[in-house]
């Protein structure tokens, strides 16, 4: 029952990039009012995909690497409804969607839905840190694409080549103000999620604690050079995706909130 919810969410995502994808080939590049119901929408979806599997498993739904890249889908969308508009980018629906669509369909097919066979009572603390730590990971693929968004504008501004969507595109300074506070809130509930695994209570696999202060580290130095002028705001954008595909390929070492610690 779960999983429809979850494929109701992805078709969603998908009627989004197809809207994008129609109006630019007529040329037409309208506000994306369209895109931000249907990413509403998924997300409703993705929120009740995300309670029926949480009762099902009686704790927070991250215990496996498919409900953990659900859950950063749906962090991503979290972060578009509530900080898009905010910012005037409604556009951003046209570059979020793909890639929720791509985490949701990689979950979707990939045979990664597999419950663990050993199983700890639920830890508060555990399921804190790594939800906290999950939801950060929204904030900085919500950076990730307003990176990518101040890339293209960048881009289409130095070459002269201004096609129908750098019209609505919203300025460079707002972009870089967007990614400024996604950083920001990344940066604070990543680091709430790395302070609250002091208090698991549990000895934590010593992979886990280096890629996450590894991914801390990363950020806090885009953040750091970003405010010390080390970094230009075209390689704040650009270090914003870097961040965020580095980020994405440390999620191995995790380790769910329903698995057993070995000694």
């Amino acid at each position: 029952m779960d999983r429809y919810f979850l494929i109701l969410s992805t078709v969603c995502f998908l009627v989004a990039i197809a809207h994008t994808v129609v109006e630019m080939r007529d040329g037409i590049f309208r506000p994306m009012r369209f895109n931000f119901f249907a990413v509403g929408l998924g997300f409703i979806f993705q929120t009740a995909f995300l309670s029926v599997r949480g009762h099902e498993v009686h704790r927070c739904p991250i215990t496996n690497l498919f409900e953990v890249i659900v859950f950063i889908a749906w962090s991503i969308a979290l972060f578009y409804i509530v900080i898009g508009p905010a910012y005037r980018l409604s556009l951003m629906g046209a570059f979020t969607a793909p890639l929720v669509a791509l985490l949701q369909l990689f979950a979707l097919l990939a045979p990664i839905d597999k419950p663990h066979l050993v199983k700890l009572p639920p830890n508060s603390w555990l399921e804190f840190h790594a939800s906290m730590s999950l939801v950060a990971y929204g904030a900085f693929a919500l950076a990730c694409i307003a990176g990518v968004m101040y890339l293209v504008q960048e881009r289409q501004l130095k070459t002269h080549h201004l096609h129908s969507v750098f019209y609505h595109l919203p300025p460079l300074t707002d972009l870089f103000a967007a990614i400024t506070r996604l950083l920001w809130w990344g940066f604070a509930l990543y680091t709430l999620g790395l302070i609250s695994g002091f208090f698991v209570g549990e000895p934590l696999p010593w992979a886990q604690i280096i890629c996450a202060v590894g991914v801390w580290i990363l950020y806090g130095l885009i953040l750091q050079g970003r405010y010390l002028r080390w970094f230009a705001p075209k390689r704040v954008a650009a270090l914003c995706i870097v961040g965020f595909s580095a980020a994405l390929t440390l999620l191995w070492g995790i380790t769910f909130t329903a698995q057993a610690h070995t000694p």
